[in-house]
């Protein structure tokens, strides 16, 4: 099992209660959509304003010392990512991206207890959602540059007082790290061009918005480049409006994304804190694929 010691002592950005909070994760939580579940973005090309970085590699994270003897305080605030970037060890098939992406993906137990599978629970393999001028989401054509991409759906039962909960967890993996970063941008730009969305019959997300958050701008110290959304989540037969919440980061050619779409009961720290843990697990997966072996 992939050490999680790495990301205990960073932080997370998730979007929530109108401020990006650091979340942090005190150990990953266990092992582990594209929208309407969670998304990858529509076309797989878009400007490079969500990007903080074109490179996708950086060197060894903490904070500078008084002295070259001084010891490192492992609490300090990361100067940059404690992760350089293997171009080498990215897939270059779609055979090794299935691969990869089917073994970093947040399965139910990374998102906290009493979580199981939906059914079905992987998205197809062919499976791409767009988004159109209508604002409603609709299946799409995969783009070339998308090696492979796959979305797993958990959810935790009603119980009582408290309404069923339905997270996603998506993996996609690009061509190359310029290709990763055009799904940022895009992902990013999405909220702003529809802030309404119709994400299938029956269920939708409102007043959405987004914050790109390059690595060590608002709490970001885990990936080159972090996307969230936050928005309201309306299902029909369901009353009122629940929290919905979408967080976004790229490690190399790799974008990991969560999504949870709120409930009677769960509070927004509650439900941020989950997707937090899944999001934890897939980066260090992810970086322990992805990284220069040393």
């Amino acid at each position: 099992m992939v050490s999680y010691a790495r990301l205990s002592r960073s932080c997370c950005a998730v979007l929530t209660g109108g401020i990006l909070l650091a979340g942090c994760s005190g150990g990953g939580g266990g092992s582990g959509g594209p929208k309407p579940s969670a998304s990858p973005s529509a076309s797989g090309s878009a400007s490079a304003s969500a990007s903080g970085s074109a490179s996708g590699t950086a060197s060894v994270s903490g904070s500078p010392s008084s002295s070259a003897s001084a010891t490192p305080d492992p609490l300090a605030t990361p100067t940059a990512l404690s992760f350089t970037f293997d171009p080498a060890r990215a897939p270059r098939n779609e055979a090794d991206a299935k691969r990869l992406a089917l073994d970093v993906l947040a399965e139910p137990d990374s998102w906290g207890p009493g979580f199981t599978e939906r059914t079905p629970y992987l998205s197809a393999d062919d499976y791409w959602p767009v988004l159109p001028a209508t604002c409603r989401w609709e299946t799409g054509a995969r783009p070339s540059t998308v090696l492979y991409s796959v979305t797993g759906y958990s959810r935790l039962p009603a119980k009582g007082a408290k309404g069923l909960l339905q997270v996603a967890a998506t993996v996609t993996v690009h061509t190359s790290v310029d290709e990763a970063d055009w799904e940022m941008a895009q992902t990013l730009e999405e909220a702003l061009r529809c802030p309404d969305q119709v994400l299938r019959d029956g269920e939708k997300v409102t007043g959405l918005f987004s914050l790109g958050n390059p690595f060590g701008v608002n709490g970001n110290f885990t990936a080159a480049d972090t996307v969230s959304e936050r928005g309201k989540y309306v299902r029909a037969g369901v009353a009122g409006e629940h929290y919905y919440g979408w967080s976004q980061s790229r490690v190399g050619t790799v974008t990991l994304a969560v999504s949870a779409k709120g409930a009677a009961g769960h509070t927004e720290d509650e439900v941020s804190t989950s997707m937090v843990r899944a999001l934890v697990a897939m980066l260090n997966r992810t970086q322990a694929e992805l990284e220069v072996e040393k």
